[in-house]
Protein backbone atom coordinates (compact mmCIF):
# COMPACT_ATOMS: atom_id res chain seq x y z
CA UNK A 1 0.00 0.00 0.00
CA UNK A 2 1.03 3.62 -0.38
CA UNK A 3 -1.02 6.43 1.39
CA UNK A 4 0.39 9.69 2.44
CA UNK A 5 -1.18 9.93 5.60
CA UNK A 6 -1.82 6.64 7.76
CA UNK A 7 -2.27 6.26 12.14
CA UNK A 8 -2.03 7.60 14.13
CA UNK A 9 -3.14 10.47 11.85
CA UNK A 10 -6.96 11.04 12.33
CA UNK A 11 -9.40 10.65 9.13
CA UNK A 12 -11.84 8.56 7.51
CA UNK A 13 -9.40 8.08 4.56
CA UNK A 14 -6.76 6.94 7.93
CA UNK A 15 -9.19 4.81 9.24
CA UNK A 16 -10.40 3.22 6.19
CA UNK A 17 -7.00 2.27 4.88
CA UNK A 18 -5.79 1.02 8.82
CA UNK A 19 -8.67 -1.47 9.07
CA UNK A 20 -8.77 -2.41 5.80
CA UNK A 21 -5.38 -3.78 6.15
CA UNK A 22 -5.41 -5.43 9.65
CA UNK A 23 -8.17 -7.19 7.89
CA UNK A 24 -5.96 -8.51 5.49
CA UNK A 25 -3.41 -9.30 7.87
CA UNK A 26 -6.16 -11.78 9.43
CA UNK A 27 -6.89 -13.31 6.41
CA UNK A 28 -2.93 -14.49 6.53
CA UNK A 29 -1.57 -11.94 3.90
CA UNK A 30 1.23 -9.71 3.83
CA UNK A 31 1.13 -6.17 4.32
CA UNK A 32 3.47 -3.38 4.43
CA UNK A 33 2.43 0.79 3.95
CA UNK A 34 4.49 3.04 2.97
CA UNK A 35 3.34 6.37 4.40
CA UNK A 36 4.50 10.01 5.21
CA UNK A 37 6.43 11.42 8.37
CA UNK A 38 3.67 13.43 8.47
CA UNK A 39 3.99 13.92 12.48
CA UNK A 40 6.79 14.33 14.91
CA UNK A 41 8.00 11.91 17.17
CA UNK A 42 7.01 8.89 14.90
CA UNK A 43 9.33 5.61 14.49
CA UNK A 44 10.84 4.98 10.36
CA UNK A 45 9.73 1.90 10.54
CA UNK A 46 6.69 -0.06 12.72
CA UNK A 47 4.19 -2.64 13.11
CA UNK A 48 0.87 -2.27 13.84
CA UNK A 49 -1.32 -4.98 14.59
CA UNK A 50 0.33 -6.93 12.40
CA UNK A 51 0.59 -4.11 9.33
CA UNK A 52 4.38 -3.11 8.84
CA UNK A 53 4.47 0.83 8.62
CA UNK A 54 7.60 2.45 6.69
CA UNK A 55 7.49 5.97 7.20
CA UNK A 56 9.08 8.62 4.68
CA UNK A 57 10.41 12.06 4.02
CA UNK A 58 7.92 14.89 3.38
CA UNK A 59 8.33 18.58 3.56
CA UNK A 60 4.85 20.12 3.89
CA UNK A 61 1.08 19.42 4.04
CA UNK A 62 -0.16 20.91 0.75
CA UNK A 63 0.18 19.69 -2.91
CA UNK A 64 4.00 20.72 -3.14
CA UNK A 65 5.06 18.29 0.00
CA UNK A 66 2.79 15.49 -1.04
CA UNK A 67 4.61 15.57 -4.49
CA UNK A 68 7.92 15.70 -2.59
CA UNK A 69 6.53 12.79 -0.97
CA UNK A 70 5.44 10.60 -3.29
CA UNK A 71 8.73 10.83 -5.16
CA UNK A 72 11.08 10.08 -2.11
CA UNK A 73 9.64 7.73 -1.75
CA UNK A 74 10.10 5.76 -4.67
CA UNK A 75 13.36 3.99 -3.79
CA UNK A 76 11.71 2.08 -0.74
CA UNK A 77 8.48 1.57 -2.46
CA UNK A 78 10.13 0.50 -5.30
CA UNK A 79 12.56 -2.17 -3.27
CA UNK A 80 9.46 -3.40 -1.28
CA UNK A 81 7.73 -4.11 -4.79
CA UNK A 82 10.11 -6.50 -5.57
CA UNK A 83 9.12 -9.28 -3.60
CA UNK A 84 4.80 -8.42 -3.60
CA UNK A 85 2.25 -9.73 -5.71
CA UNK A 86 0.21 -6.76 -5.81
CA UNK A 87 0.68 -2.77 -5.29
CA UNK A 88 -2.17 -0.50 -4.26
CA UNK A 89 -2.08 3.26 -4.16
CA UNK A 90 -4.67 4.88 -1.64
CA UNK A 91 -4.16 8.12 -2.86
CA UNK A 92 -3.31 10.50 -5.58
CA UNK A 93 0.62 11.48 -4.70
CA UNK A 94 0.51 7.03 -4.12
CA UNK A 95 -0.41 6.60 -8.02
CA UNK A 96 3.60 7.65 -9.14
CA UNK A 97 5.65 5.04 -7.09
CA UNK A 98 2.99 2.52 -8.03
CA UNK A 99 3.05 3.12 -11.47
CA UNK A 100 7.07 3.07 -11.48
CA UNK A 101 7.18 0.09 -8.99
CA UNK A 102 4.88 -1.97 -11.50
CA UNK A 103 6.55 -1.27 -14.73
CA UNK A 104 9.82 -2.13 -13.22
CA UNK A 105 9.17 -5.02 -11.30
CA UNK A 106 5.95 -6.22 -13.64
CA UNK A 107 3.74 -6.17 -10.75
CA UNK A 108 0.16 -5.60 -10.73
CA UNK A 109 -1.19 -2.15 -9.17
CA UNK A 110 -5.09 -1.25 -7.95
CA UNK A 111 -5.93 2.19 -7.08
CA UNK A 112 -8.45 3.47 -5.16
CA UNK A 113 -9.95 7.88 -5.48
CA UNK A 114 -11.38 8.68 -2.27
CA UNK A 115 -11.36 12.21 -1.74
CA UNK A 116 -12.83 15.50 -2.69
CA UNK A 117 -9.14 16.20 -3.36
CA UNK A 118 -9.54 14.38 -6.56
CA UNK A 119 -13.32 15.75 -7.53
CA UNK A 120 -11.40 19.29 -6.88
CA UNK A 121 -8.46 18.99 -9.39
CA UNK A 122 -10.67 16.57 -12.10
CA UNK A 123 -12.02 19.80 -13.70
CA UNK A 124 -8.08 21.28 -14.12
CA UNK A 125 -6.77 21.16 -17.15
CA UNK A 126 -3.43 20.14 -16.03
CA UNK A 127 -4.53 17.53 -13.73
CA UNK A 128 -7.42 15.90 -16.58
CA UNK A 129 -4.24 14.50 -18.61
CA UNK A 130 -2.31 13.34 -15.44
CA UNK A 131 -5.22 11.85 -14.18
CA UNK A 132 -6.13 9.91 -17.20
CA UNK A 133 -2.59 8.05 -17.54
CA UNK A 134 -3.38 7.24 -13.85
CA UNK A 135 -6.64 5.96 -14.27
CA UNK A 136 -5.13 3.99 -17.61
CA UNK A 137 -2.51 2.31 -16.60
CA UNK A 138 -3.75 0.89 -14.05
CA UNK A 139 -4.87 -3.15 -13.19
CA UNK A 140 -7.93 -2.18 -11.60
CA UNK A 141 -9.79 1.63 -10.59
CA UNK A 142 -11.14 1.72 -7.16
CA UNK A 143 -13.61 5.24 -5.93
CA UNK A 144 -15.17 5.79 -2.62
CA UNK A 145 -18.41 6.64 -4.37
CA UNK A 146 -20.25 6.53 -7.53
CA UNK A 147 -20.19 10.26 -8.25
CA UNK A 148 -15.87 9.94 -7.76
CA UNK A 149 -15.88 6.54 -10.28
CA UNK A 150 -18.05 8.64 -12.94
CA UNK A 151 -16.27 11.51 -12.95
CA UNK A 152 -13.22 9.32 -13.38
CA UNK A 153 -14.87 7.66 -16.22
CA UNK A 154 -15.40 10.50 -17.67
CA UNK A 155 -11.82 11.67 -17.86
CA UNK A 156 -10.52 8.39 -19.12
CA UNK A 157 -13.35 6.83 -21.62
CA UNK A 158 -12.88 3.15 -21.97
CA UNK A 159 -11.66 2.52 -18.17
CA UNK A 160 -13.93 1.06 -16.24
CA UNK A 161 -13.73 2.59 -12.43
CA UNK A 162 -15.77 0.52 -9.91
CA UNK A 163 -17.61 2.24 -7.08
CA UNK A 164 -16.92 0.31 -3.63
CA UNK A 165 -18.01 2.34 -0.41
CA UNK A 166 -15.07 2.62 2.37
CA UNK A 167 -15.78 0.04 4.95
CA UNK A 168 -16.10 0.75 8.72
CA UNK A 169 -14.80 -2.22 11.27
CA UNK A 170 -18.24 -2.75 13.22
CA UNK A 171 -16.65 -4.90 15.85
CA UNK A 172 -14.75 -1.87 17.55
CA UNK A 173 -17.91 0.55 15.71
CA UNK A 174 -20.46 -0.49 17.98
CA UNK A 175 -22.35 1.20 20.99
CA UNK A 176 -20.40 1.22 24.17
CA UNK A 177 -20.73 3.29 27.27
CA UNK A 178 -20.79 6.71 26.52
CA UNK A 179 -17.27 8.62 27.66
CA UNK A 180 -18.86 12.02 28.01
CA UNK A 181 -20.99 12.92 31.05
CA UNK A 182 -24.84 13.00 30.27
CA UNK A 183 -26.47 16.35 29.10
CA UNK A 184 -28.88 17.64 31.46
CA UNK A 185 -32.21 15.98 31.92
CA UNK A 186 -34.76 16.48 28.99
CA UNK A 187 -31.76 18.02 26.56
CA UNK A 188 -30.84 16.17 23.24
CA UNK A 189 -27.07 15.79 22.14
CA UNK A 190 -26.11 16.13 18.37
CA UNK A 191 -22.41 15.26 17.59
CA UNK A 192 -20.59 16.44 14.66
CA UNK A 193 -17.08 14.68 13.65
CA UNK A 194 -15.80 16.59 11.44
CA UNK A 195 -12.46 18.51 10.79
CA UNK A 196 -12.48 21.98 11.20
CA UNK A 197 -11.73 22.76 7.43
CA UNK A 198 -14.04 24.75 4.79
CA UNK A 199 -15.65 21.78 3.00
CA UNK A 200 -16.69 20.56 5.82
CA UNK A 201 -19.37 23.01 6.15
CA UNK A 202 -19.22 23.18 9.93
CA UNK A 203 -19.99 27.02 9.96
CA UNK A 204 -23.36 25.98 8.90
CA UNK A 205 -24.18 23.82 11.29
CA UNK A 206 -23.54 26.61 13.95
CA UNK A 207 -25.51 28.74 11.79
CA UNK A 208 -28.41 26.34 12.36
CA UNK A 209 -27.44 26.17 15.96
CA UNK A 210 -29.72 29.01 17.22
CA UNK A 211 -32.75 27.73 15.20
CA UNK A 212 -32.13 24.48 16.84
CA UNK A 213 -32.40 25.63 20.45
CA UNK A 214 -35.22 27.83 19.63
CA UNK A 215 -37.31 24.73 18.70
CA UNK A 216 -35.95 22.38 20.77
CA UNK A 217 -34.01 21.62 23.99
CA UNK A 218 -30.33 20.68 22.34
CA UNK A 219 -26.30 20.95 22.90
CA UNK A 220 -23.96 20.19 20.31
CA UNK A 221 -20.47 18.57 20.67
CA UNK A 222 -18.30 19.33 17.30
CA UNK A 223 -14.86 16.60 17.35
CA UNK A 224 -12.08 18.05 15.33
CA UNK A 225 -9.50 20.07 14.85
CA UNK A 226 -8.50 22.44 12.34
CA UNK A 227 -7.91 26.04 10.79
CA UNK A 228 -11.39 27.27 11.42
CA UNK A 229 -11.90 26.71 15.12
CA UNK A 230 -11.06 30.21 16.21
CA UNK A 231 -13.32 31.68 13.92
CA UNK A 232 -16.32 29.09 14.80
CA UNK A 233 -16.13 29.53 18.66
CA UNK A 234 -16.55 33.29 17.69
CA UNK A 235 -18.89 32.63 15.65
CA UNK A 236 -21.03 30.57 17.91
CA UNK A 237 -21.13 33.34 20.68
CA UNK A 238 -21.92 36.11 18.24
CA UNK A 239 -25.09 34.01 17.70
CA UNK A 240 -25.38 33.38 21.25
CA UNK A 241 -25.21 29.64 21.40
CA UNK A 242 -21.43 29.37 22.96
CA UNK A 243 -22.98 27.79 25.79
CA UNK A 244 -24.66 25.31 23.54
CA UNK A 245 -21.51 24.31 21.14
CA UNK A 246 -18.63 22.26 22.63
CA UNK A 247 -15.22 22.07 20.50
CA UNK A 248 -13.51 19.30 21.77
CA UNK A 249 -10.77 19.90 19.64
CA UNK A 250 -9.41 16.40 17.55
CA UNK A 251 -9.49 12.95 19.91
CA UNK A 252 -7.85 9.69 19.39
CA UNK A 253 -9.64 7.27 16.53
CA UNK A 254 -9.87 4.86 19.57
CA UNK A 255 -11.89 6.90 21.31
CA UNK A 256 -14.88 8.06 18.88
CA UNK A 257 -16.75 4.93 19.70
CA UNK A 258 -17.11 6.53 23.62
CA UNK A 259 -17.50 9.96 22.71
CA UNK A 260 -20.19 8.99 19.72
CA UNK A 261 -22.09 6.52 21.90
CA UNK A 262 -22.90 9.73 24.20
CA UNK A 263 -25.49 11.38 21.32
CA UNK A 264 -28.31 11.16 19.82
CA UNK A 265 -27.82 12.34 16.49
CA UNK A 266 -25.09 13.15 14.27
CA UNK A 267 -24.80 15.65 11.80
CA UNK A 268 -22.49 16.02 8.85
CA UNK A 269 -22.96 19.62 7.34
CA UNK A 270 -20.42 18.87 4.47
CA UNK A 271 -20.29 20.97 1.12
CA UNK A 272 -17.93 18.35 -0.20
CA UNK A 273 -17.41 14.45 0.40
CA UNK A 274 -16.99 11.20 -1.20
CA UNK A 275 -18.32 8.67 0.68
CA UNK A 276 -17.72 9.51 4.73
CA UNK A 277 -16.22 6.87 6.63
CA UNK A 278 -17.22 9.25 9.88
CA UNK A 279 -20.91 8.76 8.92
CA UNK A 280 -20.46 5.06 8.36
CA UNK A 281 -19.07 4.68 12.16
CA UNK A 282 -21.84 7.00 13.28
CA UNK A 283 -24.24 4.67 11.92
CA UNK A 284 -22.39 1.30 13.28
CA UNK A 285 -22.74 3.07 16.84
CA UNK A 286 -26.49 3.31 16.39
CA UNK A 287 -26.48 6.81 15.63
CA UNK A 288 -28.63 8.51 13.01
CA UNK A 289 -27.32 10.94 10.92
CA UNK A 290 -28.60 14.09 9.20
CA UNK A 291 -26.54 15.18 6.31
CA UNK A 292 -26.27 17.51 3.29
CA UNK A 293 -26.99 15.98 0.32
CA UNK A 294 -23.90 15.74 -1.63
CA UNK A 295 -21.00 13.89 -3.11
CA UNK A 296 -21.55 10.19 -1.60
CA UNK A 297 -23.56 10.80 1.33
CA UNK A 298 -26.56 10.05 -0.24
CA UNK A 299 -25.87 6.81 -1.26
CA UNK A 300 -25.41 5.84 2.32
CA UNK A 301 -28.34 8.16 4.37
CA UNK A 302 -31.68 8.36 3.74
CA UNK A 303 -35.30 8.45 5.61
CA UNK A 304 -34.63 4.50 7.35
CA UNK A 305 -31.62 5.79 9.09
CA UNK A 306 -31.85 9.47 9.31
CA UNK A 307 -32.26 12.81 6.84
CA UNK A 308 -30.73 14.93 4.53
CA UNK A 309 -30.68 18.48 3.84
CA UNK A 310 -29.64 21.25 1.13
CA UNK A 311 -25.84 21.99 1.33
CA UNK A 312 -24.76 25.59 2.74
CA UNK A 313 -28.37 26.04 3.71
CA UNK A 314 -28.71 26.46 8.00
CA UNK A 315 -32.72 26.64 7.97
CA UNK A 316 -32.59 23.24 5.74
CA UNK A 317 -30.38 21.97 8.59
CA UNK A 318 -32.19 23.21 11.07
CA UNK A 319 -35.60 21.73 9.78
CA UNK A 320 -33.98 18.31 9.43
CA UNK A 321 -32.37 18.29 12.71
CA UNK A 322 -35.62 19.16 14.51
CA UNK A 323 -38.04 16.61 12.69
CA UNK A 324 -35.36 13.99 13.54
CA UNK A 325 -35.38 15.34 17.13
CA UNK A 326 -39.03 15.72 18.14
CA UNK A 327 -40.04 12.32 15.41
CA UNK A 328 -39.87 10.09 18.45
CA UNK A 329 -38.05 7.76 16.08
CA UNK A 330 -34.21 8.02 16.94
CA UNK A 331 -34.17 4.51 18.54
CA UNK A 332 -35.28 3.00 15.59
CA UNK A 333 -33.41 4.86 13.02
CA UNK A 334 -30.53 4.07 14.81
CA UNK A 335 -31.07 0.48 15.00
CA UNK A 336 -31.74 0.45 11.27
CA UNK A 337 -28.31 2.21 10.44
CA UNK A 338 -26.10 -0.12 12.04
CA UNK A 339 -27.80 -2.85 10.59
CA UNK A 340 -27.08 -1.13 7.57
CA UNK A 341 -23.69 -0.87 7.90
CA UNK A 342 -23.37 -4.51 8.84
CA UNK A 343 -25.04 -5.41 5.88
CA UNK A 344 -23.53 -3.46 3.50
CA UNK A 345 -20.31 -1.63 4.44
CA UNK A 346 -18.75 -3.89 6.93
CA UNK A 347 -14.79 -4.07 6.81
CA UNK A 348 -15.16 -7.89 6.39
CA UNK A 349 -17.21 -7.07 2.81
CA UNK A 350 -14.34 -5.04 2.11
CA UNK A 351 -11.70 -7.06 2.63
CA UNK A 352 -13.56 -9.67 0.65
CA UNK A 353 -13.92 -7.29 -2.26
CA UNK A 354 -10.24 -6.62 -2.36
CA UNK A 355 -9.01 -10.26 -2.06
CA UNK A 356 -10.82 -11.19 -5.19
CA UNK A 357 -9.55 -7.74 -6.89
CA UNK A 358 -5.88 -8.36 -6.09
CA UNK A 359 -6.75 -12.05 -7.04
CA UNK A 360 -7.84 -11.11 -10.26
CA UNK A 361 -5.24 -8.57 -11.77
CA UNK A 362 -2.75 -11.08 -10.06
CA UNK A 363 -4.06 -13.68 -12.24
CA UNK A 364 -4.69 -11.58 -15.60
CA UNK A 365 -1.18 -10.34 -15.18
CA UNK A 366 0.22 -13.80 -15.03
CA UNK A 367 -1.83 -14.80 -18.12
CA UNK A 368 -0.53 -11.84 -20.69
Amino acid sequence: MHCVYFPPEVGGLESHIFFLCRGLVARGHQVEVVTSHSLPGLPSEEVMEGVRVLRTWMPARNTVGWAAHAFASMPRFSALAQRADVLHAQDIAGVPPCMLASRVRSVPFVTTWHTSHFLKRAGSPFWRPVFRRYLEAADHNLAASREIAAVAESLAPGVRVEALTNGVETTVFTRVAPTLPAPPAGRRRLVVPRRLFPKNGVEYFVRAMPEIVRKIDAEAVVIGDGPERLALEKLAGELGVAERVTFLGSRPHADMPGLLSGADLAVFPSLMEATSVAALECMACELPVAASRVGGLPEIVNERVGALFEPADPASLARAVVALLEGGRLRELGSAARRSVVEHWSNDRLVDRHVAIYEDVIARRKAA
